[in-house]
């Protein structure tokens, strides 16, 4: 597999070189040459096999020769090793979990993968490598944990100030080691403007062996078709779900996109969005217009102007009539948020966190239009991660696991810098 610059200025580049780079030379993402499509022994995988075949059959096409099958697959498995379960509240309604890695969130899975990759990368190499990550919640905490402790790896990770939870900070800031936190005096757009500034700098990258662990990243986003394709498995073969994507950078809702069109069954994608609604509004007014972010309690979203929605618009082919038929937009606003809470605990004793919960209410939405709709939300991350907004909402106690329990008891180790990009390359060259 080859990949382009979505810029369509810089050299086509194989697996490797664009999950090391993270970015093209023209400021592009890097884009695989096709999709590959799945023949009639893969739709047999799919229901008959292993997760691990699954995911291993999926992910080969893109990663080509570049690691040894032995070795793609040990990391296949190693990135999978939690359950994926998908949850029935009503006879309509699932709620795909993807919560249950080690950090807790979504991004486990991207972030184990990348991690394991670079890891047999670097080993091939003869200088240090250094990660340079924004991130608006559960990114940081994932990469952290990913990354902690591979030899010849340093990590910096870029979250805003006050904008994340008590454990995602923690998850962030507690590691120490190889694991290096910058908590940035502004909100995550600042934080991404930063990661892009300086992977655009020329002179920094000619000094530093940098690499990026966003869903920018190749080795990050595509693995996410993991979760759809498990969830499909699940499902069977004759069910099209309606598919709920709590969305902000879109990296998640692109890979389930990826898996659709090489043959996954969709009825419909919903990218549910919180108050930071410019793609709600781009699918409306066909105009791109971001506002300045607005800080809600599903923050992990709050991006109003997401990188990885150019992807989906390649995937098709920047028409838009065409994206309308596949995509819905939906916002959610945050009194929406917290009544999908209480519904929810109300009618299926069921505990959302304020990502899901903004996908189920952008699914019951639907719905409520499309009564005979079969659909599933997609819950990116424990509701202890975010139990003070949680509790507060339903009046309930959030029982806390114990390895949060242990986290939240560790001691906070970051160092606080304005939004400027020279103050985080004088940090990188002092590693």
């Amino acid at each position: 597999m080859k990949y382009y610059s979505l810029n369509k200025n810089a050299p086509l580049v194989n697996f490797r070189e664009a999950t090391i780079k993270g970015l093209a030379p023209d400021k592009g993402l890097y884009f695989p040459a096709h999709i590959p499509l799945f023949g009639n022994d893969m739709h047999s995988e799919i229901m008959q096999g292993t997760n691990e075949d699954i995911a291993y059959r999926a992910i080969l096409p893109y990663v080509g020769d570049v690691i040894p099958s032995e070795r793609l697959k040990k990391i296949v498995t190693e990135t999978i090793n939690f359950p994926i379960p998908l949850i029935p509240l009503d006879s309509f309604t699932w709620s795909l979990e993807m919560y249950h890695g080690p950090t807790l969130a979504f991004k486990d899975i991207g972030a184990r993968f990348m991690s394991r990759c670079l890891g047999y990368f670097a080993q091939q190499e003869n200088r240090k490598l250094t990660v340079l990550v924004a991130t608006s919640g559960d990114t940081g905490g994932a990469v952290a944990d990913g990354f902690y402790g591979v030899d010849g790896v340093d990590v910096v990770i870029l979250y805003p100030s006050g904008k994340v939870s008590n454990v995602q900070e923690k998850q962030i800031t507690s590691l120490g080691e190889n694991i290096h936190a910058l908590e940035i005096q502004g909100d995550f757009d600042d934080c991404q403007r930063i990661v892009k500034d300086i992977f655009n700098n020329k002179e920094v990258n000619d000094k530093l062996f940098l690499t990026s662990a966003n869903s920018i990243n190749v080795a990050r986003w595509l693995p996410q078709q993991f979760y759809y394709l498990f969830a499909w498995k699940e499902l069977g073969s004759k069910i099209k779900p309606v598919i709920s994507v709590p969305s902000g950078n879109f990296g998640n809702l692109c890979a389930a996109m990826v898996a659709h069109i090489s043959g996954m069954p969709v009825k419909k994608f919903i990218a549910a969005c919180n108050s930071n609604d410019t793609i709600p509004r781009y699918l409306q007014t066909g105009k791109y217009r971001p506002n300045k972010t607005t800080s809600t309690i599903s923050n992990a979203m709050d991006v109003a102007n997401p990188s990885n929605f150019v992807r989906i618009e390649e995937l098709y082919h920047h028409d838009l009539s065409r994206l309308k038929d596949m995509l819905i937009a939906v916002k959610v606003t945050e009194e929406e948020t917290a009544g999908a809470i209480n519904r929810a605990l109300l009618q299926y004793n069921y505990l959302l966190d304020p990502h899901g919960a903004v996908a189920y209410c952008a699914l019951k939405k639907f719905q409520e239009t499309n009564p005979e709709s079969l659909g599933y939300l997609v819950e990116t991350a424990h509701p202890v991660k975010f139990f003070n907004a949680v509790e507060s909402i339903t009046g309930r106690t959030v029982e806390i696991p114990d390895q949060v329990v242990l986290q939240l008891q560790k001691k906070k180790r970051s160092l606080v810098l304005e939004p400027d990009v020279k103050q985080v390359i004088d940090f990188l060259f002092s590693l």
